[in-house]
Formats: structure tokens, sequence, C-alpha cells
């Protein structure tokens, strides 16, 4: 029961953006090779992740899965809350969640799962095949074998479509939207 009571309370501090003892995370620079995969939205749409990221709008990725009970949910929260904040400033930005649980977390998993974060439009949950989604986790950097064990990651792609930055760890909303307004000020 202290341990439900425990994250009770981290998650909130996080989604609010309370101290900032709370939401330790570590940011760096990168360039990335994305592959170019064929994946399904929770939609049921086939989509090239290539294809998907070469917008103008600002990108974020995280990896997550549909049964996750630790990091997953803060981090959907996150984008949830970020993505809410930016539709009421009438700025817009592609979310792109890519699941490492393609054997369970069909396009119908996943359209539940952003049912319960109350994504909009613009936030796009992705599944495809196992070889797929690690190629894509091993392209981000962001490959773990066992699901149980994966990272904290956020990446949020530079303006110039060619770096992304690199989030490691929970971040805050407030904290996730300082590092937005240093890549895309107001």
């Amino acid at each position: 029961m202290n341990l439900v009571r425990s994250l009770s309370i981290l998650l909130l501090l996080l989604l609010t953006g309370l101290p900032s003892f709370a939401a330790r995370y570590q940011r760096s620079v990168a360039v990335y090779e994305i592959p170019d995969v064929e994946l399904i939205d929770q939609n049921r749409q086939r989509v090239r992740l290539p294809e998907l990221l070469a917008t103008d709008e600002p990108v974020f990725v995280d990896f997550i899965y549909a049964t996750c009970t630790t990091i997953c949910p803060v981090m959907s929260a996150g984008f949830a809350n970020l993505q809410k904040k930016l539709v009421r400033e009438r700025q817009f930005a592609r979310f792109i969640s890519i699941t490492i649980d393609p054997e369970h977390d069909s396009p119908e998993i996943l359209k539940d799962y952003a049912a319960r974060y109350r994504a909009q439009e613009g936030w796009i949950f992705l599944t495809g095949s196992r070889d797929d989604i690690v190629r894509v986790m091993r392209a981000f950097d962001a490959f773990v074998p066992d699901k149980m064990e994966h990272y904290p990651l956020v990446f949020v792609r530079d303006p110039d479509r060619k770096h992304w930055v690199r989030i490691y760890g929970l971040i805050g909303t407030r904290d996730l939207m300082s590092e937005f307004r240093r890549l895309y000020p107001k």
C-alpha cells in the first residue's frame, strides 16, 4: 500500500512539474539514422516511419507498451499534458509512441491505450513486426531485449530535422515544455 501511495505522489509531482528534484533527467543531442520500415498505427493504417517523421511540425517520440505499469503511464501522461498545453496555445506537434511489445500491442489495444490518455489528433501509436520494432529501437539507441527493463526515453526532433534531443529519465510536463521551448520558441 505504501508503494502505491509513493508512486501516486511521485506521479503527481512529475505531472505538475513541481519541485525540480522530482524530475531529474539527462539531456543529450544525437543524430539517428531512421530505418525505412513500415509500421501500423492505431487505426490500422500502414505508415512508413521516415515519411511520418518528414513533417515540418515538431516531433516527439517515445517507446511504450500497453501493459506497462511503471514508467509508460508517466511518460504517456506527460505527452497528454504537453499535447493539451500546445493545443491551447494553438501550436501543434506530432507525438509518436512506438510499442516495444508488438506481439501483444495490436492496433486495437493501442487505440484503447490512446483513449486512456485522451490522445488528440497528431498523437500516433505504432506497432509492427518484432524485427521492424527492434530496428527502430536500435536506430534510436533504445533497444532492450526485455521490455520490463526499458528506459524512460523521450526524443524531440530539432527544427533542422537532423538532430534529436534525447531525454533520459522521467521528465515532468514543465521541464518537457521547457525543452520544447528551447528548440521551438514562441
